[in-house]
């Protein structure tokens, strides 16, 4: 499948992980009636709560992806699960993505290796390492619609990534988020328009929005661009769906056209692949 439609979901997620997932179900049931082959989520969809003492995360076989395989299933929809916080039996739980098949199965989960760690005296303290693990794998899976790559959030400040990414063969590359207002105003479309032009491949952003700590907002504005760095689908503060047609023989085109990928110089540089 060369050409199809992929169905964005921005999410206000709040404490009520039940509630939130019967609002992602329903947004999942008008996909279908529109012929959506693929959903995409945002970071941590499932739960968000204002008090960071709450233990909001679970394992991959806990009630949040249980309920996204039966979804899967009962739609015939692959699902870009977002992300949420995956448990451990010891130490910190990481933040995950999974990627669900039609049928409902696993095909690819990705742990977010990039974490935001920033401590400005008098200024900001930001230490994601204090509540989540890094993962420590680069992932991307050949699928019936694709070659797919996964990131999370502050994974798009490192172009590496999504270059290494696109080696492998990438046509598609998810970033699940929830950026801070202040940031994704400055950088958000910025960079996610980069990514995409620098690579020739479509960007799928899917991200949180709404007021999640007392004056902290997350940005929204979920945007789809194709490999020629145009915006074809954009929600902003609202929490909503939006679709549109993604055609893979783009990619080839714009990396045909515009042959970055073939290139580079790995004679003078190099990005290890494997």
């Amino acid at each position: 499948m060369r050409t199809y439609k992929i169905g964005m979901i921005q999410m206000d997620t709040g404490g009520d992980r039940d509630d939130n997932l019967k609002r992602i179900e329903a947004f999942i049931a008008k996909a279908k009636s529109e012929d959506v082959a693929l959903i995409a989520l945002p970071e941590v969809m499932n739960r968000m709560t204002a008090d960071r003492t709450i233990d909001t995360s679970e394992p991959l076989d806990g009630p949040t992806i249980t309920f996204m395989k039966a979804c899967a299933k009962k739609y015939g929809m692959w699902i870009h699960c977002g992300s949420i916080r995956e448990r451990q039996a010891e130490g910190l739980p990481y933040n995950t993505t999974v990627l669900l098949n039609p049928e409902g199965e696993t095909v690819s989960i990705y742990r977010k290796i990039h974490l935001y760690d920033v401590d400005i005296p008098g200024k900001v303290t930001a230490l994601e390492s204090s509540r989540n693990k890094a993962g420590g794998d680069v992932v991307s899976v050949e699928t019936s619609i694709g070659h797919l790559g996964l990131t999370i959030c502050y994974d798009l400040r490192f172009p590496e990534l999504f270059r290494l990414l696109s080696l492998q063969g990438s046509e598609i590359i998810f970033v699940p988020a929830n950026f801070a207002y202040a940031t994704g105003e400055a950088h958000w479309e910025t960079l996610l328009r980069a990514r995409a032009i620098e690579n020739g491949c479509y960007i799928i952003a899917s991200a949180q929005t709404g007021e999640k700590r007392e004056n902290i907002h997350s940005y929204g504005h979920s945007l789809m661009i194709n490999p020629w760095g145009e915006i074809i689908a954009e929600i902003e503060k609202e929490e909503a769906m939006v679709i549109a047609t993604v055609d893979l023989d783009m990619v080839t085109r714009m990396r045909d056209e515009l042959p970055s990928l073939k290139n580079r110089r790995p004679d003078v540089y190099r990005l290890e692949t494997v």
